[in-house]
């Protein structure tokens, strides 16, 4: 099974290295190309207990891959999860710019 995981940040990566713990071969993409550079590395830009040392395994065993390229994320996923920001709009509201952003480059 291969999944793709869109957005890098707390809980696109979270969610793609655990899956990748349990075997299943994923994708996670993000529009930053410094972000996605670090992460080829095993570099990770936050902190959460594990998440490094899940990540180093996953590129290790090959079952995690990086991309900058939202068509090649997508390409062979079986489930596509989107983990972008909604930040909220100035009348509180959730600016879903970014998900419909994603909708569009996946259609």
């Amino acid at each position: 099974m291969h999944i793709s995981v869109i957005g890098t940040g707390y809980v696109g990566l979270v969610t793609g290295a655990c899956f990748s713990e349990f075997g299943v071969n994923v994708t996670c993409m993000d529009t930053d190309a410094k972000r996605i550079a670090r992460l080829e590395k095993g570099d990770v830009p936050f902190y959460e207990p594990g998440i490094t040392e899940l990540v180093a395994k996953g590129i290790r065993e090959n079952r995690i891959s990086f991309t900058t390229d939202i068509a090649k994320a997508v390409d062979k996923a079986l489930v596509i999860f989107i983990a972008v920001g909604t930040p909220p709009k100035p009348d509180g509201s959730a600016d879903l710019s970014y998900v419909e952003e994603v909708g569009r480059g996946i259609a």
